[in-house]
């Protein structure tokens, strides 16, 4: 496979996985400001900080209020993390790889990227914010179906994958780590036990019923360690780290537990490292430090994967994607 093809088909699974993460997060902080008004401002703010553009936010707007945020993280063409913005990268990568993915595809991102166009202007997602939204992520689900069921499962199906579950890696740890990082007074190592926000936590991640049916009732270690070390769980880090390595593999055709490239090394170092983890060391240790420490290498990993497949597009050398000999 060319590595300019793998590297849009990668791009545009990581921008819809984005757009859908970033939609999931504004829906249930926007039902949460429902049920609490004493520190909205914070919420909304901590939204915010899980997209990591605490900067270019204050910069621009200022106050944390719903409109401004709301505003930035789904229309706002300038935020290169807006839903909107996203949409149109995900297209962009799709356009550059038309005759790769299916016309399925091409179509369910043209549909959806119309529709994000047709609301920009309207003012919908702040006037039926549930109804928009729950549009958003349905959209997202079956561009992701409609991949699975309609693409080959070759390379460039495994190249979809890794990218969508690194991203989901990626958003899930920092919802964690933002929201416990609230819940316990600033860092503090015993958080405070409340359900509504603790359930908000697994909503923004799809995971309220699945850890219900596991676990009952809300405790805050035992959410941590479902978002974190779960392995059945498709949103939890563990789950995802398991397919990321899993289509990397498949990519390269090295057999499980060897690697044959730096990213390899990497994925399955980290993943090694949750899986022999434990909730209760990793709350002792800080949750704050080992989330940040996590998101460091998955950076490396990214880095490792662009360096491996990706980059020699840039040196003016179209490359092809070979699997070693074995």
């Amino acid at each position: 496979m060319l590595s300019r093809v793998a590297d849009s088909i990668f791009w545009m699974s990581r921008y819809i996985e984005r757009a859908e993460n970033v939609a999931r997060f504004v829906e249930v902080n926007w039902h949460l400001s429902l049920d609490s008004t004493d520190r909205a401002e914070a919420q909304w703010m901590a939204l915010i900080a899980t997209s990591g553009d605490e900067e270019e936010f204050t910069k621009r707007y200022g106050r944390a209020t719903i409109e401004n945020v709301i505003q930035f993280l789904t229309f706002d063409t300038a935020n290169t993390n807006s839903i909107l913005s996203c949409v149109r990268s995900a297209r962009e990568n799709a356009r550059a790889v038309r005759d790769t993915i299916s016309s399925e595809m091409w179509e369910q991102l043209n549909i959806f990227y119309l529709m994000m166009n047709d609301s920009a202007p309207s003012g919908k997602a702040l006037e039926t914010p549930f109804e928009f939204f729950g549009q958003v992520k349905m959209a997202s689900h079956l561009f992701c179906g409609i991949t699975d069921t309609t693409m080959s499962h070759n390379e460039g199906w495994n190249f979809s994958r890794l990218g969508r579950c690194l991203e989901r890696t990626d958003k899930t740890s920092r919802i964690l780590d933002v929201k416990y990082y609230m819940l316990s007074g600033n860092g503090a190592k015993m958080p405070i036990t409340d359900d509504i926000q603790w359930a908000a936590v697994l909503k923004s991640a799809s995971a309220f019923e699945m850890y219900r049916k596991r676990h009952r009732r809300i405790s805050p270690d035992r959410v941590v360690e479902f978002l974190l070390l779960d392995r059945e769980f498709p949103r939890a880090v563990m789950a995802c780290l398991l397919t990321s390595n899993e289509a990397l593999h498949a990519i390269t055709g090295t057999p499980a537990g060897s690697y044959s490239c730096p990213a390899e090394r990497q994925l399955g170092l980290l993943h090694s490292e949750l899986g022999y983890a434990q909730v209760e060391e990793i709350l002792e240790g800080g949750l704050h430090e080992y989330v940040d420490r996590l998101q460091t290498k998955l950076n490396d990993i990214g880095d490792a994967i662009n360096e491996t497949f990706f980059a020699l597009r840039h040196k003016g050398v179209t490359a092809i994607i070979e699997r070693p000999l074995q």
